[in-house]
Order: C-alpha cells, then sequence, then structure tokens
C-alpha cells in the first residue's frame, strides 16, 4: 500500500470468532484509560493478550470522533497501521466486528498483545530524556511516512478533534447522563478559564465552540496523519528501542505539529526538555527525514500551539494562571493573529 492510496488491510472478524479462540479472561481492573472502554486480560494457547472493546455507548470518545466503529477499526481495515514505520510497536493482531450480546449494538473488539512492562509508568515522574528524544523522533516517523497522503487518513476530521474537548462535548455529555470523570472536568474547566485567564479565554473559547477558522488556517499548511493522543500512558519503549503506541481513536488528517502541541500540552509536567527545545528537536527529526519545513513550519506551528488551549483551556485553568498557562496564553494570542 502507498501512503497516498486506500487499500484493503487484514480482515476484520467477527467476535464469535475472536472470542472463540480465548480460553479464560479476566476484568483489567488497573487500567489507567479515561474513556470509558471496557478492557480485558485474555489468554489464548497460554499466552497473555488485552481485550479492548469500543462501544459507543460506553465510550465518549468514541462519540465524540464520529466514526462509526471506531478511528482504530478504519486504521485496521485499510491497512494503514501495518504501514506503520519499523520504529513502533504497534500491539492490535487482531480486530472483530458485531454485538457482544445476542441483542445488542455492533461494538468493536481489538485483540492485543500484551505491552504493558514496556509502557510508561503513570504518575508524576519525569519521563528520561532519552526516551522523550525518541518518542519525538518517532513522532516525526509517523508524519514523514504519511506526509502528504491521500484518502486512506481521512478518518477523524480535525473538526472532530478539536471539539473533543469542547463546552458542547461536556454539554451533550451531561444530557446523556454520563458519569465520566474527563467530561465532566471540561465542563467545569471553561467557565474557570474565563474567570483565571480572561486574555486566553477571549480566544480560545470562541473556537473552542466553533474551531472553523482555525481548521481553515491549518488546512493550507502541510498534512499528515496524526495519531492524535501521544500522551505518556500510550507510550512505551520496548527492549530493542521501539516505541510502543496505543489509542488511535482520534487519528485522522491533521497538521503534524498538533500532535506536537498535544504531547506538549498533556505531558508538560513531566518532560525533559523545554517547550521550545522540544519544538526544535521534532523539525531537525522531521527534516532528517528529507521535509522540508522552511515554507510552513513557523505559521503551523502558531496555529497549533493556539489549537493545543483551544483543547486543553479546561485543564490549564485548574492551575490557575500559572507559568505553564501563561505560556500557552502568549502562545495562543500570536496564533490568532494568523487566523483569517
Amino acid at each position: 500500500m502507498s501512503a497516498s492510496d486506500p487499500a484493503a488491510g487484514p480482515e476484520v472478524l467477527r467476535i464469535e470468532d475472536l472470542l472463540g479462540t480465548v480460553s479464560a479472561t479476566q476484568p483489567m481492573t488497573d487500567a489507567v484509560g479515561k474513556s470509558g472502554a471496557d478492557l480485558e486480560w485474555a489468554w489464548i494457547d497460554g499466552e497473555r493478550f488485552v481485550l479492548k472493546y469500543l462501544d459507543a455507548s460506553q465510550d465518549w470518545t468514541l462519540r465524540a470522533a464520529g466514526v462509526a466503529g471506531g478511528a482504530s477499526l478504519e486504521l485496521w481495515r485499510r491497512g494503514v497501521l501495518a504501514e506503520l514505520p519499523a520504529c513502533f510497536e504497534q500491539p492490535i493482531v487482531a480486530v472483530a466486528r458485531g454485538p457482544r450480546d445476542p441483542d445488542g449494538a455492533d461494538v468493536t473488539v481489538l485483540l492485543m498483545a500484551d505491552v504493558s512492562h514496556w509502557l510508561v509508568p503513570p504518575g508524576p515522574d519525569g519521563v528520561p530524556l532519552a526516551h522523550h528524544l525518541q518518542f519525538l523522533d518517532h513522532m516525526a516517523a509517523l508524519h514523514a511516512r504519511f506526509w502528504q497522503a491521500g484518502p486512506v487518513i481521512d478518518i477523524v476530521s480535525a473538526t472532530a478533534r478539536y471539539l473533543e474537548l469542547s463546552p458542547a462535548m461536556a454539554a451533550a455529555e451531561a444530557a446523556l447522563g454520563s458519569d465520566h470523570l474527563v467530561p465532566r472536568l471540561v465542563g467545569q474547566g471553561w467557565p474557570l478559564l474565563e474567570q483565571v485567564a480572561p486574555v486566553a479565554a477571549s480566544v480560545v473559547v470562541p473556537l473552542a465552540h466553533d474551531p472553523s477558522p482555525l481548521v481553515d488556517a491549518l488546512a493550507g499548511t502541510p498534512q499528515t496523519l496524526l495519531h492524535a493522543n501521544f500522551k505518556l500512558d500510550n507510550l512505551g519503549v520496548t527492549a530493542d528501542g521501539r516505541t510502543v503506541i496505543l489509542d488511535w481513536e482520534c487519528s485522522g488528517r491533521g497538521a503534524a505539529t498538533a500532535d506536537l502541541a498535544w504531547y506538549l500540552a498533556i505531558n508538560c509536567r513531566r518532560l525533559p526538555q523545554t517547550k521550545e527545545e522540544s519544538i526544535a528537536t521534532y523539525r531537525a527529526c522531521l527534516e532528517a527525514r528529507g521535509v522540508d519545513t522552511g515554507p510552513w513550519w513557523d505559521r503551523q506551528v502558531a496555529l497549533s500551539l493556539l489549537g493545543a488551549l483551544v483543547q486543553f483551556g479546561w485543564e490549564k485553568a485548574f492551575g490557575g494562571l500559572d507559568d505553564e498557562l501563561a505560556w500557552w496564553q502568549d502562545k495562543a494570542v500570536a496564533g490568532a493573529r494568523l487566523l483569517g
């Protein structure tokens, strides 16, 4: 498959055929995910795997992404996951689709290798510099592989990604009676931002309601496949130096530096480099893979940093107008000047 053209990927199994190979299961009680996905340990021929059930009735991130069956299903079906650079350890080994119960709606089931021993440990500790540099390098490898790719990467839209953590999402989840933590915090955080950082709020809150000016501006810069959730909880390092990568549920076409900005925003307390150093590191890694960043870099970075506060303004508000939020506020004000 070329990165430019869709192609048939591996078979999507029936759920009964996939689960028929499983000898035993056990609920996973120590998972760090916040989406509502149901996770189980599963044993096949004595080897431990992970089963992840993607059910839009339970998972608020699937509802926000708006892709039937989930983005992982589409990436598998289109053969995209099989085309990832060799520096990644992508643990999905089988995908099934169908009703989990005889009278239930269709769900997607991912069968994944157990990579838990390689994942970045949860908690507040900083990530080692070598791992951070590897993650930026391999992020650049992903983006270079699918640079200006064709319809195969049109999965979750940029608009859906910028609305994923929006006031509208929080309101929609509240109307459903959802008890998930993140939507509740999103609903609390956006009004709080207007109190603690009115300058930032004046820029990003309108875009959190309607991101189309930002989406349109970014669409005029080079596009690639975004993982869209490069947080440390989804990453790890194998014994042979590859990067474990999980959770593709918001993946699709977008501006490369939007992945970078997300990484800087969500992992901010654990990174061993400054944001400026990290941005420069990623740029060097992208250029080392043959991507000419000169014509578009400054514009896309400025817009992507604005976009990160559109996604995380609610979260930054809980810390007050500290150095972290002040940095993002300055970048958001600068980025907003580039909107049409």
